[in-house]
């Protein structure tokens, strides 16, 4: 993850570096999921999650573009 100061910035990241713009999230998206991604990772019951579950964060977290969408 990068933190940008503007668009303007990962345009020029982007164009530096040769790639393409990715997702873009805000600091509100980002901490929404980390609150549904780091919620129960200290549990002694956690063992990782299944790709459903994962989808899952990601919709619950308002992610539903293509580029969240997980391939099994």
């Amino acid at each position: 993850m990068l933190l940008f100061q503007s668009e303007e910035w990962i345009d020029r990241w982007c164009k530096r570096n040769h790639l393409e713009r990715g997702e873009i999230l805000t600091i509100n998206q980002v901490w929404e999921l980390s609150k549904l991604w780091y919620s129960n990772r200290l549990s002694a019951d956690f063992h990782g999650r299944s790709l459903e579950q994962v989808a899952e964060v990601f919709r619950q977290a308002g992610l539903t573009s293509k580029f969240w969408y997980i391939q099994k």
